[in-house]
């Protein structure tokens, strides 16, 4: 079997470039904008051979080139040369965790669509190799524009999420979380983990895995994704997959908190309500426009569709068998963000070092498509929130991410953050940078 995809890729991949770059049937009806909120419109799903594709290649940033921002704002680059950064997180004395890292290669590959996008993808810049480390910036006075760079922890297995929890910090690697202590200010830690909790860690089609500890430090939850697109590996290896997680830090036993969530790549507190908030990547290969991502406040108990519906009933017919009882239960989500953008980070901001209109709100990392013309995503975008609902159209606060034939890729956003001076972090990791956003003027 292997051997017969590698001699049929070459001719697979060119129909699916072709597909992608000129054929209308990856060729989207509607923008992000037009997808977003409350009820998106949802078109006829349709079913493709191959895959579209359309991915620029990676290029990353000329010197002295930064992305675009909104009117307002301006942007500096705060680190570079990193090793794939995908997440940031900020200490109490204000120094800022990079998380480098990408999946570990263990997917089995057992479809010719899973081969194709690997290989189409790969030159995105988007599987570069990641550094399996934690980088600890720190601003100093001498710095200059770049802060001073600490290899903070080294030797981990593709983590993503990380948390502080009094001198314990813990670390979602894909397969396991697991804790150091942290001495206060520290650069470095050499202590090896210690395995906190195990996480599902086999096949990895969604390897990253996202972290968020309550508010006081009681629970920890976890984002996992599924092992598949919609089920096409066997609902066997899907389980505990597709959930949120609820781990207990004092017993370290844990339960599903709420399930039917493909991957919800973030995960944080919204400020207002107190309410757990996800954003999630849904799934693909049904057309441009469908299905659209979304932002959803995460309710104990619920189930939010995957694999046999999207955005509440919307029956997914490629999933075998079908379970009518599990759609009827099935929660719509909040508010869509537009098909395909990929969100990847999240970061609820009441007040920042932005202008007013980004005060209360949700700031998304949108890491961009791959199976869509035009692109989607490619950005940061703002969506404003009111008595803890999202209000409005997403508002774009960063791109030009790609250059404007949709050719190169100079960077692509993911995780974000808020320094201690309020200014809006992100870690780009087809740019190797983390940026830093404020106010024009400040």
């Amino acid at each position: 079997m292997r051997e017969r995809l590698r001699r049929t890729v070459p001719a697979l991949v060119a129909a699916a470039v072709l597909a992608g770059l000129g054929g209308c049937s990856g060729k989207a009806s509607y923008d992000a904008v037009q997808q977003s909120g409350a009820a998106p419109p949802l078109p006829e799903p349709r079913n493709f051979l191959v895959p579209p594709t359309h991915i620029p290649d990676a290029a990353g940033w000329a010197p002295g080139q930064t992305p675009k921002v909104a009117a307002g704002l301006k942007i500096e680059k705060i680190a570079g040369d990193l090793l794939h950064p995908r997440q940031l997180y900020v200490l109490p004395n204000g120094d800022v965790l990079v998380v480098e890292s990408n999946g570990p290669g263990s997917e089995a590959v057992t479809t010719p669509k899973q081969l194709i996008s690997a290989k189409v993808r790969q030159p995105s810049g988007k599987g570069g190799k990641g550094g399996d480390r934690i980088t600890l910036l720190r601003k100093t006075a001498a710095a200059g524009g770049e802060w001073e760079k600490h290899v903070f922890i080294e030797h981990l297995h593709s983590p993503f999420g990380v948390q502080l929890i009094g001198d314990s910090l813990y670390v979602a690697n894909t397969d396991a979380i697991v804790t150091f202590p942290y001495p206060s200010g520290t650069t470095q830690i050499t202590a090896p983990g210690v395995e906190f909790a195990d996480l599902p860690g086999t096949v990895n089609h969604h390897w990253t895995k996202s972290l968020l500890a309550s508010p006081d430090g009681s629970k920890l939850y976890v984002g996992v994704g599924s092992n598949s697109n919609v089920g096409e590996n066997g609902l066997e290896v899907e389980y505990r997959r597709a959930v949120v997680l609820e781990v207990d830090v004092a017993t370290r036993g844990s339960r599903i908190y709420a399930s039917g969530i493909r991957n919800p790549t973030g995960l944080q507190w919204e400020p207002q309500s107190g309410k757990l908030w996800a954003i999630a990547n849904e799934r693909d290969e049904i057309g441009a426009d469908l299905v659209p991502d979304y932002l959803t406040s995460v309710q104990e108990g619920a189930f939010y569709g995957w694999p046999y519906s999207y955005y509440g009933a919307n029956v997914d017919r490629r999933v075998q068998p079908q379970r009518p009882d599990l759609v009827a239960k099935a929660i719509k989500p909040d508010y869509a963000l537009g098909s395909h953008v990929a969100a990847l980070g999240l970061w609820f901001s009441e007040t920042n070092a932005l202008p007013e209109k980004y005060q209360h709100g949700a700031f998304i990392g949108e890491h961009g498509s791959w199976d869509r013309v035009p692109l989607s995503g490619y950005a940061v975008v703002h969506v404003a929130f009111a008595q803890g609902k999202p209000v409005g159209p997403p508002e774009t606060v960063v791109s030009g991410f790609y250059s404007d034939d949709e050719t190169k890729l100079y960077g692509a956003p993911v995780g974000l953050a808020q320094d201690h001076d309020g200014a809006l972090l992100i870690a780009d990791d087809v740019g190797n940078t983390v940026w830093r956003v404020t106010a024009d003027g400040r």
